[in-house]
């Protein structure tokens, strides 16, 4: 029977000593959500170590230090609306969730119908569907109906900041989003100022890519 509460805690620890994890708000939420309740049964041994994982779809699960690194940089705190493009299993949202100590509201929004519902399964046997809301649709179109976004989290990467989104993000708002160039892929700060995207580069990573509409 493998301890996973003792492998998160050495891995929260882990994080923590190379200075991914900087703040007791992210360590919170990393220590809070049970990463191996996002995996289906034949991958939660690898549930702490850090390394992404793949799931259905032929999408990813994030490594552990790009979650935290992710929240890190979204600057999360109590009463934020959040966008989250790429739902995943649901554990990136629920860590932002935590972040904010539940109290603001996560739109996450999911391509892949099935992917959606695996991710909304999770979320609701852990209790925070209360706190986060999953769509199904194309995350580089957002969710205009509950804009403006105070953070919009991007776990997929675009060949530019999809228009839409920064469109709802809002005027202090920050955005958090890989971006294709040539043969690599940037994660990127965006802020923008008077409508202008103002991008700040963190380091160079590897996620799927997004399934962009120019429309």
């Amino acid at each position: 029977m493998i301890d996973f509460a003792s492998a998160r805690r050495r891995l929260v620890n882990m994080l923590k000593d190379e200075g991914i994890i900087r703040s007791d708000r992210v360590e919170r939420a990393m220590l809070s959500v049970p990463r191996e309740e996002f995996l289906p049964s034949y991958l939660r041994l690898y549930a702490y170590e850090d390394t992404p994982l793949e799931i259905m779809y032929g999408q990813t699960i994030s490594a552990p230090h790009m979650v935290a690194m992710m929240c890190e940089l979204l600057d999360l705190r109590p009463g934020l609306r959040v966008l989250e493009v790429g739902t995943g299993t649901g554990y990136h949202a629920a860590v932002c969730a935590e972040a904010m100590e539940r109290k603001g509201t996560v739109y996450t929004i999911e391509y892949y119908p099935g992917l959606a519902l695996y991710a909304t399964q999770n979320l609701a046997k852990l209790g925070y569907l209360g706190v986060v809301h999953v769509f199904i649709g194309d995350g580089s179109k957002g969710l205009p109906r509950y804009a403006p976004f105070d953070r919009i989290l991007v776990t997929a990467a675009a060949p530019r900041v999809p228009p839409k989104l920064l469109e709802q993000l809002s005027s202090d708002g920050i955005m958090v989003i890989p971006i294709e160039e040539r043969f690599t892929q940037v994660l990127y700060v965006v802020t923008k100022e008077d409508g202008v995207p103002h991008m700040r580069p963190v380091t160079y990573v590897s996620f799927v890519k997004m399934r962009y509409s120019e429309e």
